[in-house]
């Protein structure tokens, strides 16, 4: 699709244009989601997939056949126009690159997300990068190199442009999401050619919708593939963990229409889009489980990936299972809080490698966020040696004190303290807020008993 002709990028703007992983993922959920009621309307609902979405063309002898109920394998294509090529012939290509299995009888749905950098062997091309295989030959040829690298069946494709993430993000009421750090960049004084997406997004634990949401998944300046693909795969998992079905039911067909306006595919049969409705349906009730892309680094910005390397990863892809559920851990009889309590010497464990100890900074930044918040703020006494706090950069203040809604418009307090790893892209930090329960803590995958409560 060519892009229309538009002013130099102003705050926002060319966020909208970029395509990106997350965008067909979050609709390919909410199509899932609203399955179940697909059974009820199947006709109403694949209609609209046709009358509202485009095919793509010369994909349908490309891909490997599946019957009915059978898991399936879809590749999801993101499309990318930076600002500096829009007036260039072919300059669209694959930004993003992600494989999904769905297998209701796994008890989970496989994600592997592509490294656009990654080096390959494009069939009838030298090697290059990945995400060249588009702008070389569309999704046929994206298909084609995708599968002879990993060699996987294929089933089905879809590509999306990111106007339908930010439609459905909105139409979902948004999604709480845990920001590790300032998101920041901005235009003004650049030239042209070292302009991209502008992004503003301040850290925490916060409600993200349309535009800021997608600015969130799929920024990528100043941090790598992996660290993007990471941030993007839990960006879903937290996603799909707050969509209920029940949420969604009465806005079905809106949803849909989403999806299909906002997507190509290679689906325009109605028994081929009820087949998949219904394993999406199923497959809706698993967990995601992410599948880890081993690449290496090659020459320059080029990553590699070994032939074993690969086979090891796909047999991981086709056969993942749900990981074990919330367990409760630590001591929680009365003897052994009696015993602890009888304990006339406190002793405090040396800091393991790598660890500084560093009160004086914490309770500084502690300071300036009890400054702002009447709730108690808590701050750790040590640190990675490796990283810190944020610099001095008002673009990347370490700590911020701020005020959170919940989803019934209630305001609660929250603060978030920033540090560094010492890795591009890498931070860790601590959240404190009086709202009680934020849907980060839903489904825990622990419960640690300590001194009489738990966590």
């Amino acid at each position: 699709m060519s892009p229309d002709p538009e002013k130099p990028p102003r705050p926002g703007l060319g966020v909208v244009k970029r395509a990106a992983l997350a965008s067909i993922l979050i609709i390919l959920l909410t199509a899932s989601t609203v399955a179940s009621a697909a059974l009820l309307e199947v006709k109403t609902l694949v209609d609209i997939v046709k009358k509202e979405g485009q095919a793509i063309p010369g994909v349908e002898n490309a891909l490997d056949s599946v019957d009915g109920g059978q898991p399936q394998t879809i590749l999801v294509i993101g499309s990318d126009v930076r600002y500096a090529d829009r007036n260039a012939k072919g300059a669209a290509r694959s930004d993003t690159l992600m494989l999904v299995r769905l297998d209701p009888d796994k008890g989970a749905t496989a994600v592997l997300s592509i490294p656009r950098d990654l080096r390959v062997q494009i069939p009838g091309y030298l090697p290059q990068k990945i995400n060249a295989a588009y702008a070389l030959g569309g999704p046929k040829l994206t298909l084609e190199t995708v599968r002879q690298l990993l060699g996987v069946p294929i089933n089905h494709i879809v590509e999306t442009n990111f106007s339908g993430f930010r439609r459905a993000v909105d139409r979902l009421d948004c999604v709480y999401i845990d920001v590790d750090h300032r998101y920041y960049h901005s235009n003004i004084g650049l030239p042209p050619s070292a302009q991209y997406a502008e992004i503003d997004i301040a850290p925490g634990y916060q409600k993200l919708c349309g535009t800021k949401a997608l600015q969130f998944a799929r920024y990528r300046h100043g941090d790598s593939d992996f660290v993007r693909a990471a941030r993007q795969q839990e960006f879903l998992r937290q996603a799909k963990g707050q969509i209920s079905l029940s949420s969604v039911l009465g806005d079905r067909q809106e949803l849909v229409r989403i999806f299909a306006r906002y997507t190509r595919t290679d689906m325009r049969s109605n028994d081929a889009i009820l087949r998949l409705l219904k394993l999406g349906f199923l497959a809706s009730k698993n967990p995601l489980q992410e599948v880890k892309f081993p690449a290496q680094p090659g020459v320059g910005s080029d990553l590699t990936i070994s032939p074993q390397a690969i086979q090891a990863m796909m047999e991981e892809f086709s056969s993942i299972r749900a990981t074990a559920g919330e367990r409760e851990t630590g001591d929680t009889s009365t003897a052994g809080n009696k015993a602890r309590k009888k304990l006339k010497k406190k002793t405090s464990p040396a800091l393991p490698p790598g660890v500084i100890a560093d009160k004086t900074n914490g309770e500084a930044q502690a300071i300036q966020a009890a400054s702002k918040t009447p709730m108690p703020v808590y701050f750790v006494a040590a640190r990675l040696a490796s990283g810190g706090y944020a610099s001095g950069n008002p673009a990347y203040k370490p700590t911020r004190a701020y005020k959170i809604r919940d989803r019934a418009g209630k305001l609660h307090d929250a603060y978030r303290m920033v540090l560094g790893t010492g890795i591009a892209g890498a931070y860790y930090g601590v959240q404190g807020t009086n709202w009680k329960a934020p849907p980060i803590l839903d489904s825990p995958s622990e419960r640690r008993r300590m001194r009489g409560r738990s966590y």
